[in-house]
């Protein structure tokens, strides 16, 4: 059996295939993550079996073993008391869909990657980028278990820096996958300025840190509070003594709910500023094409992102809207991916796409 050549226009396309589907998984892993955490369902599986763990309680024992082991956790006693156990199975049940899906994006990772890498599909360079997206994937598990772990003893919820680092971590992973995918589209460089090409980046990077903020917000319940807007705390700009009442001063920035929320709206303001100004410069500086198809896509997408934040925060973060809210985020960061790799230079991928043009011209040829 002859093996396709590693940058044969088949292979690319299976294997940017094999991309999106794994990049659409962890989607969906991500979102029901937040489920998890806002129903506070994080902390019903109080153990780490990354094999046996796929199983969920068989039979009514096997439900009360594990009810009882919830039982044993601060969570429980300080919060829950008094659960029945049909409660109890409707938070394990988020819990464990959450771990299901996030070992279902790792095997369908690792299981088609093997497959190309045996078929020698895979150019050098690519290979060690989806190598090193592996790896980070097995880190992310044990980050999720270093997580929950922190809420087992002596808290009622898991560590918010914990919490943070474990959802930006996915959405490193995330943009990587995708990032990845979108280089092995064959498509001549967009002739941009370099202005443009870094501010797209920029845009890319707060993303990333929104994302951050937005998970620290999370992990402190605060958007819980202060549910009034534009003002918070009754004004623009909060007291600085309250802003920063705990010491050293840099916990306030992780721990201080005021602060967290007040960071994260003023980010999204930011955000959504930069993301205007970057497509009116794109539409004066390009004056058309793709690329300013993708920077208006992101400036509408940080705009709606914008107005459910706040329909999220007026109305105290009911289910469906801080899911759709986490969701959007998701999707401003896929637009940003695909927009700051749009206008990236790639003279290997322009290559590439011209010798698999030579190569269709030469077989129909013969």
């Amino acid at each position: 059996m002859t093996k396709p050549a590693p940058s044969s226009a088949p292979a690319r396309r299976a294997i940017r295939v094999w991309l999106l589907v794994v990049a659409a998984l962890m989607v969906v892993t991500v979102v029901v993550g937040g489920a998890t955490r806002l129903t506070e369902s994080g902390l019903s599986i109080v153990e780490w079996k990354p094999v046996t763990g796929v199983l969920p309680p068989l039979d009514d024992n096997a439900w009360q073993a594990e009810f009882d082991k919830y039982k044993a956790i601060p969570q429980y006693r300080e919060r829950n008391a008094g659960m029945s156990l049909a409660d109890f199975k409707t938070i394990y049940w988020w819990e464990w869909t959450h771990r299901v899906l996030a070992r279902l994006v790792g095997g369908v990772f690792l299981l088609p990657l093997l497959w190309f890498l045996w078929r020698g599909q895979v150019e050098p360079h690519l290979r060690a980028r989806l190598l090193t997206i592996f790896f980070l994937g097995a880190a992310l598990g044990a980050v999720g278990w270093w997580m929950v772990a922190s809420g087992l003893s002596e808290r009622v919820s898991v560590s918010q820096y914990r919490l943070a680092f474990h959802l930006t971590l996915a959405c490193v992973i995330f943009a990587a996958i995708l990032w990845t995918a979108q280089n092995l589209v064959p498509r001549a460089p967009v002739a941009a300025p370099a202005r443009i090409r870094a501010s797209a980046m920029a845009l890319l990077a707060l993303a990333i840190v929104q994302i951050y903020l937005g998970a620290l917000v999370s992990g402190l319940r605060a958007g819980l509070i202060y549910n009034t807007w534009p003002l918070i705390d009754g004004s623009l700009v909060p007291d600085g003594a309250r802003l920063f009442f705990l010491a050293p001063a840099w916990r306030n920035m992780f721990e201080n709910t005021l602060t967290v929320q007040f960071d994260h709206r003023m980010v999204a303001y930011g955000l959504w500023l930069f993301a205007l100004l970057h497509a009116a410069d794109v539409a004066r500086t390009l004056r058309g094409g793709g690329a300013l198809t993708a920077a208006l896509a992101l400036a509408a997408a940080v705009t709606l992102q914008a107005a459910l934040g706040i329909a999220t925060l007026v109305h105290q973060a009911p289910l469906a809207l801080a899911l759709l809210h986490q969701a959007m985020a998701i999707a401003v960061l896929a637009i940003a991916v695909v927009h700051a790799e749009r206008l990236e230079r790639r003279p290997s991928a322009v290559a590439a796409a011209t010798g698999g043009a030579a190569l269709r011209r030469g077989e129909q040829a013969t």
